[in-house]
């Protein structure tokens, strides 16, 4: 089960993105919302903190908590593998394309195989029924054997799990570290079509590689994001 401030954040994190509080608008106070949810001052306190850092609300001193203008995009902020498993508590996944092994030189060079065969699923994501990002993730044929056959990876599937949630349990050592770069491409017609947008139109990418405690490739993803609908955001902080 979640922590408190932790449904309290995720809750006025959806009712920004609904609209329910546009850009510039009041949200409720701290004592409003002890009273409304019978949480303590702190637990509203926290749930606040993360909104601030996230750039989903902003605070004026003496005034009130106010709502940024995010444009009913998605935001989350990630910055360990377990927010990146999160993504299943507030988004569902859609199997476009379910796992199947094919050839694709790129990634099983990405991926350091001997081989160029890989397993692939194509899939989208949506956040409040808007699709905003549409993902293959390619895995190597010995990490795809425990899982070529389950339902949540097969076409058609739909449900709120996440492709590193599923491998996981199947795994000889966790998923530790994902490297991931961020360019900018355009819209292929297949990505067009998973995320409602006209072929070529500008796209957030991300590629990330999942590598286990061994140091191990375990899944490699290519993410195409649509601008209008999703935020990445990182905190960086001074070290020591």
């Amino acid at each position: 089960m979640k922590p408190a401030y932790q449904v309290l954040r995720d809750q006025l994190r959806d009712e920004i993105a609904e609209g329910r509080y546009r850009d510039g608008a009041r949200l409720p106070t701290e004592s409003e919302l002890v009273a409304a949810h019978g949480l303590s001052r702190q637990t509203v306190r926290r749930a606040f903190q993360d909104l601030v850092a996230e750039g989903v609300v902003y605070r004026v001193p003496g005034r009130g908590t106010y709502a940024s203008d995010v444009g009913g995009r998605y935001l989350r902020q990630l910055g360990s593998i377990e927010d990146l498993m999160s993504l299943s508590d507030d988004t569902s996944m859609e199997v476009l394309s379910g796992l199947r092994r094919r050839v694709d030189v790129a990634a099983a060079s990405r991926l350091r195989l001997d081989g160029d065969a890989v397993f692939t699923v194509l899939f989208r994501r949506l956040h409040a029924g808007l699709p905003f990002v549409s993902t293959t993730v390619h895995l190597p044929p010995a990490v795809a054997a425990s899982v070529v056959d389950s339902a949540e990876l097969a076409d058609g599937a739909v449900g709120t799990q996440t492709v590193i949630g599923v491998l996981e349990p199947h795994l000889d050592a966790p998923i530790v570290e994902a490297a991931q770069s961020i360019t900018v491409s355009r819209a292929d017609a297949g990505v067009a079509a998973a995320v409602h947008c006209e072929p070529g139109h500008p796209m957030l990418r991300v590629d990330r590689l999942y590598s286990d405690a061994e140091g191990r490739p375990v899944e490699l993803s290519v993410s195409h994001f649509l601008p209008e609908q999703y935020t990445y955001r990182v905190t960086l902080r001074r070290s020591g």
